[in-house]
């Protein structure tokens, strides 16, 4: 099985903000399989499973322990021998741009830390450019904050481009040939 995680904060506070590209990913490949993430009485994470045009099912998983602590739900929906994909926001990467690598460092990105702590192997990650902090704005300020229309506006279609290229990944595609086209993107 194929688990992808997409990482993020829970609740209303930080909808919409930088550190959320991940998650709304996520919700936007459940959407598209016309499926919706929830959450089974008193888990820690929301999910739902998908049906894959080869006969498999994808598990598409929304930690809900916060970004910095969220490979806390690893051990409850990977099994030995699944495929691990994590969406995750980037800022070294600019609003509008995506990036797949197939294994990595955390760069920083704790939610990253979190889930390397967690998982035994590499696994693969997709980058959703968020950009970098204006000068005088701390890190925190700027992942935790939403951004301007503009931003938001080439984030959505970097989001979009993200989901037709993990579903095709999901249906078996090589991820070379995926990251080939990936990383090459740009919404300007």
């Amino acid at each position: 099985m194929t688990v992808v995680f997409g990482l993020g904060n829970p609740g209303s506070k930080y909808e919409g903000t930088r550190h959320n590209a991940g998650v709304e990913t996520l919700e936007k490949l459940a959407a598209s399989y016309q499926r919706k993430l929830v959450r089974r009485c008193f888990s820690s994470y929301r999910t739902c499973l998908v049906d894959l045009p080869d006969g498999n099912r994808a598990r598409l998983v929304f930690p809900l322990t916060y970004m910095n602590d969220s490979g806390r739900v690893v051990p409850k929906v990977v099994s030995k021998g699944d495929r691990v994909i994590v969406i995750c926001d980037q800022m070294d990467l600019p609003a509008g741009r995506i990036r797949l690598r197939e294994k990595g460092s955390s760069a920083g990105h704790n939610g990253l830390k979190s889930m390397m702590a967690a998982l035994p192997e590499n696994f693969i990650r997709l980058y959703v450019g968020v950009g970098r902090p204006a000068e005088g704005t701390s890190v925190i300020d700027h992942v935790l904050s939403r951004c301007s229309e503009e931003d938001r506006r080439k984030i959505g279609i970097a989001q979009d481009r993200a989901v037709e290229e993990l579903r095709l990944i999901l249906a078996g595609e090589d991820l070379q040939t995926a990251a080939a086209r990936i990383n090459s993107f740009r919404e300007e």
